[in-house]
């Protein structure tokens, strides 16, 4: 499967995406996760050791390597919009339990959303990750659709957009929903955090008609996640177990 998480910050998207790349990987699925994010946390959410982590330059900070794919070395006015990029993953990823992380970063500039070198190389690195036909993908994006365009929604199978049963929460996934059914991807909502079932009637009526995919009970132990990899209770794996399920199921 190809899936991307998205949502409001703090709701738990990280979280998601390191159970979901776990989840996949114990199935026995070549997994690659992609830190989409600018604050990368998958790698420690995943348990990769904090010094390879810290050696690890997100591949959007790479000034000179993203100047040198987009042929803007010369200081030319023109940038090539399918750069190459085949080489990146295994230049610059970690492989950990099945897993293989790849930290891309994003582009980070006023006015964003305008076409510049640097997305140019990190749309194209996104399309050829997509495309990689024996291999899981699991991608943790932050609240915009930066690395995503119509070059790439074919391929993927569904953008998870994680959402809490708050106002600011359910407002969020409403909009990522918007802009990525304009890029022609299939959206589905993940509930976090529910406590009881007016959490979940409160997601379900707040994102609707937008599809439910699962719900994840609040769990005290995923609170501390931020440090490092947890061990979840049996009632958060088995939601993570059944959303696979349903996933696989309408793919």
């Amino acid at each position: 499967m190809k899936l991307a998480v998205a949502g409001k910050g703090g709701v738990g998207k990280t979280t998601l995406a390191a159970a979901l790349a776990r989840g996949l990987a114990a199935a026995g699925q070549k997994v690659l996760a992609v830190d989409a994010d600018p604050n990368n946390c998958l790698g420690a959410a995943l348990g990769f050791p904090a010094d390879s982590l810290a050696a690890l330059t997100p591949i959007s900070q790479m000034r000179d390597l993203l100047t040198e794919r987009a042929g803007t070395s010369d200081g030319g006015g023109f940038f090539a919009l399918n750069p190459p990029v085949t080489d990146l993953l295994p230049r610059f990823s970690l492989t950990q339990d099945g897993i293989s992380l790849l930290v891309m970063g994003t582009v980070e500039r006023p006015g964003g959303g305008c076409v510049c070198p640097e997305s140019a190389v990190l749309r194209a690195l996104t399309r050829h990750l997509v495309g990689l036909d024996d291999t899981a993908l699991v991608m943790d994006l932050e609240a915009g659709l930066e690395h995503l365009g119509r070059g790439t929604a074919q391929y993927m199978d569904r953008l998870l957009i994680v959402t809490e049963p708050t106002p600011a929460s359910v407002r969020t996934t409403r909009r990522i929903a918007e802009l990525a059914t304009g890029l022609g991807l299939r959206c589905a909502a993940v509930g976090n955090n529910i406590r009881d079932d007016a959490a979940a009637e409160f997601v379900r009526a707040g994102v609707a008609p937008i599809p439910i995919a699962g719900l994840l009970p609040y769990d005290p132990v995923i609170e501390q996640a931020y440090r490092g990899p947890t061990q979840p209770s049996s009632a958060f794996s088995a939601a993570i177990a059944k959303l696979l399920s349903v996933l696989e199921g309408s793919s």
